[in-house]
C-alpha cells in the first residue's frame, strides 16, 4: 500500500466539460482536500475547479460543446485531447480517476484508463433514464463506481449491477429560503415590486450564438407589454460575455433595462419573478432558486432527429423529469421563437397562482437533494484511493 506521508502525493486525475461540471468537481475538490490537503488533482478543469487547487492541463471550454452535428467540427481537436490527457495521466501514474459529466468525452477515457489498471469513477450520470438506454453496458464497462444526484438513478444502476453512491446535488444544500427574492434583491439594488426577467441562453459559446437573438428578442416583447421591467443576464465566461453583448449590439437593443451578470447565475433566479432558461442543468438551479421560468431549446435539426429515436420521456427539463409530468413550459426547436417565449413568460408572470404552486413545488424537490453531496462523493474518492492501494 502506497504510504501517503512519503514520496509522491496521491494523484487524481480529473476532467469536466462544461459550467455545471466545473460546480460539481470543485465541490469535490474541495471536500477531498479538507480530508487530506495532500492529495493532488489534475487534468481538465475550470476557474472553480482551479480554485480548489486543481492543476490545469486543459481549460474547461475546450470541450465545451454539445449536440452531435455540432460535435463534428470539433471533433479532432477533441479527439487529440483525450488522447493528449490519457498519456499524461498515465504518465504521471495517477491513482484514480474521476470523469465529471462529459460522458462521450469521459466514457471513453476511463475505458482506456480502466484497461491499463487505473480505478476509474463517473460523476453524474448520463440522462440514461431518458435516452440512450444502452450507454448502461457501456457504464459498467468504464467505472468501478458512479456517483449519481438523484435519488431515483441509485436504484437503475444497482439494478444494472453497477457500484453506485447517491450524492445528492450540492446546489439543493444552498437553495433559496423563503425570503431569497427579497434579500438577493436588496443586494443588487432591485425594488420588491419590480418585474424581473432572469435570461440564461446557456453556458456554450454555441448556446449563446443561437439564444442570445431569441431571449433578446423576447426580453424587447417583455419590455413593451411591461415597460418597468429589468432584466438580469448571467454569463459564465468573458468570451460568452462577450458574444451575448455582441448580438445586443447587432439587435440594436442597447437601450434594455438589462444588467450583465458575471456568473451568479443563482442571484439572477432567486431574484426574478420568471426566468427564460436554456434546458440543461441550469433549468435545476432555477428550481432550487424558486424561479418559475421557461424552458427553451435550439440545435442543429439533424441533431434532433437523431436524439428524438431514442428519447424515452415526452420532457426534456431536469424539473419536469423529477416532477415526473409537465410543471414548466417547454418550448423547444420550432416552437422556440421569440413571440412564444415572451408570450410564455408574460402568461406565467401574471399568474401567481401558479407560481406561488411551483414555488412550493421546487422547495420540496431541493430538500430530496439537500444532502452533504461534497462529504460523499469524498467518502467515495477516498475509499476509491484505498481500493487502489493509497493510504489516505
Amino acid at each position: 500500500m502506497r504510504d501517503a506521508s512519503g514520496g509522491a502525493p496521491p494523484t487524481v486525475g480529473i476532467v469536466a466539460g462544461e459550467a455545471s461540471g466545473d460546480t460539481l468537481a470543485a465541490a469535490l475538490i474541495g471536500a477531498v482536500r479538507a480530508r487530506d490537503p495532500r492529495i493532488r488533482f489534475v487534468g481538465v478543469a475550470g476557474p472553480k475547479m482551479q480554485a480548489q487547487g486543481c492543476e490545469t492541463w486543459v481549460p474547461l471550454e475546450t470541450l465545451s460543446v454539445g449536440g452531435f452535428v455540432e460535435v463534428l467540427a470539433h471533433l479532432p481537436e477533441i479527439l487529440r485531447v483525450r488522447r493528449m490527457v490519457s498519456r499524461r495521466f498515465r504518465r504521471e501514474h495517477i491513482d484514480l480517476f474521476v470523469g465529471v459529466d462529459a460522458p462521450d468525452f469521459n466514457l471513453g477515457l476511463e475505458q482506456t484508463l480502466r484497461r491499463h489498471g487505473i480505478r476509474t469513477m463517473h460523476f453524474v450520470s448520463p440522462s440514461v433514464w431518458a435516452w440512450r438506454r444502452e450507454r448502461i453496458a457501456k457504464i459498467r464497462a468504464a467505472v468501478d463506481r458512479i456517483l449519481v444526484l438523484f435519488p431515483f438513478e441509485h436504484a437503475l444502476y444497482e439494478e444494472a449491477q453497477v457500484p453506485v453512491t447517491f450524492v445528492g446535488h450540492p446546489l439543493a444544500a444552498e437553495a433559496a429560503g423563503p425570503g431569497a427574492r427579497r434579500a438577493t434583491r436588496e443586494a443588487l439594488k432591485l425594488r420588491p415590486a419590480t418585474p424581473v426577467f432572469a435570461l440564461l441562453p446557456g453556458s456554450r459559446l454555441a448556446e449563446i450564438d443561437k439564444h442570445a437573438p431569441l431571449v433578446l428578442g423576447a426580453a424587447a416583447r417583455i419590455y413593451e407589454a411591461r415597460p418597468d421591467a429589468q432584466f438580469l443576464v448571467p454569463l459564465v465566461s468573458r468570451p460568452t460575455r462577450e458574444a451575448f453583448t455582441e448580438a445586443q449590439h447587432r439587435a440594436g437593443l442597447e437601450a434594455l433595462p438589462l444588467t450583465i451578470l458575471y456568473g451568479h447565475a443563482s442571484d439572477a433566479l432567486r431574484a426574478a419573478d420568471i426566468g427564460l432558461v436554456a434546458s440543461g442543468t441550469a433549468t435545476l438551479e432555477a428550481a432550487f432558486a424558486r424561479c418559475p421560468h421557461v424552458i427553451f431549446y435550439q440545435m442543429a435539426p439533424l441533431t434532433v432527429r437523431i436524439i428524438a429515436r431514442k428519447f424515452l420521456l415526452p420532457y426534456v427539463g431536469l424539473p419536469n423529469i423529477l416532477a415526473g409530468r409537465f410543471v414548466v413550459p417547454e418550448l423547444l426547436q420550432d416552437s422556440a421563437t421569440v413571440t412564444n417565449l415572451a408570450q410564455a413568460a408574460l402568461n406565467l408572470f401574471d399568474d401567481t397562482v401558479t407560481r406561488r404552486r411551483l414555488e412550493a413545488l421546487f422547495a420540496g424537490m431541493s430538500r430530496a437533494m439537500a444532502v452533504d453531496t461534497g462529504a460523499l462523493a469524498a467518502d467515495a474518492v477516498i475509499a476509491e484511493l484505498r481500493a487502489a492501494g493509497v493510504e489516505c
